[in-house]
């Protein structure tokens, strides 16, 4: 999951699907994240028993063949649902170039071992910059998927919320980060002031240049 890294458990996809049932509901699965996850495998809340009916489950390239800018998604979905789609991706966006749907067909056949190999690699740079953020006093969240890590900057932010804490590291260490109240919608009640978002898909110079550019920052605000 987006922004928080978390990973749902067997548990608590049955919990969803209990929801689901008992309301004559459908979900929209993004599980665009299904590979990168980090000791923790994911699963799909389709496979769960009687779902396969009321999931709708989308992949992308762009995440897991790190083709950002290519915009090529799909679609899992039973066939009633599967053409409410086709008609809804007709009227907004029509077409996707065709080489570019052939490529990512090639992707997805590629053996497990790729995937595992990606996932192993964002580990490890999930691990180089919590670990370099841990250093310079930020309190780091856990994180089990995808490419972000959320951070507690209590410790560093002198009374600053999330909003004026980015901005400030953005214009004066040169790391721009997001604040984690972006993601929520006021209607739902007052979101999180105290965290941001990291993104660590990166070459691991730039996530060392960053934590070394947070920490000379900080150094002048003690």
């Amino acid at each position: 999951m987006n922004p928080t890294g978390k990973v749902f458990t067997p548990d608590e996809l049955d919990f969803i699907a209990g929801l689901l049932s008992q309301h004559d509901a459908y979900a929209v699965c993004d599980e665009v994240y299904e590979h990168l996850t980090f000791g923790t495998p994911h699963v799909s809340l389709m496979t769960r028993p009687g779902m396969r009916e009321r999931c709708l489950r989308i992949g992308s390239a762009g995440k897991s063949f790190s083709l950002t800018g290519w915009k090529v998604g799909y679609v899992t979905a039973p066939a009633p649902l599967a053409s409410v789609v086709a008609k809804a991706h007709q009227n907004l966006v029509f077409a996707t170039a065709p080489n570019l749907q052939r490529a990512v067909a090639f992707g997805l056949k590629k053996d497990a071992q790729y995937f595992r190999d990606l996932a192993g690699d964002m580990a490890r740079k999930r691990d180089i910059l919590s670990a370099g953020l841990r250093g310079v006093g930020l309190d780091v969240l856990p994180c089990d998927g995808s490419y972000f890590v959320m951070a507690d900057i209590t410790p560093l932010a002198n009374g600053l919320d999330d909003v004026a804490f980015a901005r400030l590291l953005t214009e004066e260490a040169g790391v721009t980060t997001i604040p984690a109240s972006a993601f929520y919608d006021p209607a739902n009640g007052t979101p999180p002031r105290h965290l941001v978002r990291f993104a660590f898909c990166k070459q691991d110079t730039v996530l060392q240049d960053a934590v070394a550019r947070i920490e000379r920052w900080a150094s002048t605000r003690t």
